[in-house]
């Protein structure tokens, strides 16, 4: 009835316009900031040269590209490859040789020197993807050598010209922060807010490897360098700039490319499009279901809530996508406002872009299918930022048996199922949440009965119950909401999660898990894992693991920031 949206339309492999140069011998390529250098993922391939191979294929072209220099994911700029393998020795000679003179533009804040600044620090590698300055002699060190000199200034704003000698992971992202001035947006070494990492290869020269003369390729400065360098972060400013919104969105689109592409086994076609400051979009989240958004707006009047002109920006933009149609959800920031979940206001039955999605729209999360509801209240039923910790349920569910509290419509449990859980039972208060989890069980092929089983009750009751019983679980996910009532009991998380932890703990055999999960943002992650400690003490229980999952990808945290999600896979004595 409504066809497919083409994804290579919305995000094609290659744009034309990112080429630089192109000869017999060399490619040169604009690389946008988000996309990396060389696959991380070989099941999500979304990097650069898989990526132009695609584009020269479905073009009837020789695919060969020789690879030789690399950009950091999110640093934009050229980057070099070869067409022909005889033209291999003579790049690979000249970038092994610190030949090849490279060119970078980075933005600061704090920058005191006049004239050139030569920075040489020893560098070593560090722990979560980091490096470190480290000493000479040092194990793992290797000296970095880098040239900068100030470019453009403005305020306490400053753009560098910086030229490096040698070619080490992070060199000039971490040897600016040592210095005192690290790159705006730099997550990894606390640099300032910004739209992204400030930081874009603007120009290579080299001698090119068959005509032996001297070629220089250079990448026009990136718009949001200049107003960066002009205003600073715009914040939620980025709504009255047409050109910096359709940029931003534009960029969010892009980093999504392996899961709008995904396909097969694997294929996922409900996820995060845009994850608010994440993404340089304070105020907006949006979700891609199939072939419809569902886009969220946060905040008071001033900002994006309410704010009729901004609102209509973005939707036009959304709607420019190529999706069939756009839903509207809206989120203030006083909770006491939110009396309905259901207000037409809030949440729109109808789409306010575009064509209406069915009463249900089947979506995929890694090959499983699951049914969402776009234009019921403020939840689709699916919360996307599971993906990762539903696969490793399913991966870790075996024969096991599993109980999935505050289940909501039991996405866990036929994660669980799929993954060949001996046994499931999903515990919820809602009725027709559940309903909807044997709605998910049949679109999953899975058959409810026996091995599968729904308890409608209140979640402290039925554990209470489960206790007294002597009931045990292999696998038991806690997945709270951050505040719950019922007629007999109210929740916060903040305050009663250890206690309910404690007495969860108790259904775990020894040797079990507890897949313990919070979505608060007033909860850290060291205070949730101290949480989780005490409760395993006050249960009388051994903490053998505890490991944090993941966030998808596609829930970047703000600048500085964590995600609001945080779940601890504890595997219990």
């Amino acid at each position: 009835m409504y066809g497919l949206v083409d994804p290579a339309r919305i995000w094609p492999d290659f744009d034309d316009a990112w080429i630089l140069h192109e000869d017999e011998a060399l490619i040169a390529v604009d690389k946008p900031a988000g996309i990396p250098s060389q696959a991380a993922d070989p099941d999500h391939p979304d990097d650069l040269v898989t990526r132009l191979r695609a584009h020269l294929l479905a073009r009837g072209r020789d695919p060969y590209l020789g690879v030789h220099q690399r950009l950091d994911k999110d640093t934009s700029g050229v980057v070099v490859m070869t067409r022909r393998r005889e033209a291999n020795a003579s790049i690979a000679s000249q970038f092994e040789g610190h030949r090849v003179d490279k060119r970078y533009l980075a933005a600061i804040r704090g920058w005191s020197h006049k004239g050139e600044a030569v920075l040489r620090d020893w560098l070593a590698p560090g722990d979560g993807g980091r490096m470190r300055v480290g000493r000479r002699g040092q194990r793992g060190a290797e000296l970095a050598v880098t040239r900068v000199r100030v470019a453009a200034r403005s305020a306490d704003r400053a753009l560098l010209d910086v030229r490096i000698e040698t070619g080490k992971t992070h060199q000039i992202r971490l040897q600016l922060a040592n210095a005192g001035a690290p790159v705006a947006g730099d997550r990894l070494y606390g640099g300032p807010e910004a739209s992204r990492l400030m930081l874009h290869a603007s120009a290579i020269a080299l001698v090119h490897p068959t005509r032996d003369e001297p070629l220089r390729i250079e990448s026009p400065t990136p718009p949001e360098f200049d107003a960066w360098l002009e205003r600073g972060d715009p914040g939620t400013r980025v709504y009255d700039d047409p050109g910096a919104l359709a940029r931003a969105v534009a960029s969010a689109v892009r980093r999504r490319y392996a899961l709008g592409r995904s396909q097969g086994e694997q294929a996922t076609t409900a996820f995060r499009l845009v994850n608010g400051a994440g993404d340089a979009l304070p105020g907006l989240v949006v979700d891609a279901y199939a072939g419809w958004l569902v886009a969220e707006f946060e905040g008071d009047d001033s900002e994006l809530y309410g704010h009729e002109a901004r609102r209509a920006r973005v939707l036009d933009l959304l709607d420019s996508l190529g999706f069939h149609g756009v839903y509207l959800k809206a989120r203030p920031r006083q909770a006491s406002t939110l009396v309905d979940t259901r207000r037409e206001d809030l949440a729109p039955r109808l789409p306010v872009r575009g064509t209406a999605a069915p009463d249900e729209v089947t979506v995929l999360e890694n090959g499983i299918a699951f049914g969402v509801r776009l234009g019921d209240g403020l939840q689709t039923g699916l919360f996307l930022d599971q993906r990762a910790s539903r696969a490793r349920v399913s991966e870790a569910s075996r024969d096991k048996r599993v109980a999935n509290l505050f289940a909501y419509t039991s996405a866990f449990s036929v994660a669980a199922a799929m993954g060949g859980a001996r046994e499931t039972v999903s515990v919820d208060a809602s009725v027709p949440a559940l309903e909807r989890g044997r709605r998910n069980f049949a679109l999953a092929g899975v058959a409810t009965g026996p091995a599968h089983t729904f308890a409608a009750e209140d979640v402290f009751a039925w554990v209470a119950r489960a206790q007294k019983r002597g009931a045990v679980f292999d696998l038991v996910i806690l997945d709270p909401p951050s505040y719950s009532s019922t007629k007999k009991r109210r929740f916060v998380a903040k305050t009663d999660y250890r206690d309910l932890a404690a007495d969860v703990m108790r259904l775990v055999v020894p040797g079990g898990v507890l897949l313990a999960c919070v979505n608060h943002r007033g909860i850290g992650r060291e205070r949730f894992r101290k949480h989780l400690y005490e409760a395993a003490r006050a249960a009388g229980r051994e903490v053998l693991q505890a490991k944090d999952l993941p966030t998808p990808s596609d829930f970047p945290p703000p600048l500085g920031g964590d995600s609001h999600l945080k779940a601890v896979w504890m595997r219990l004595g």
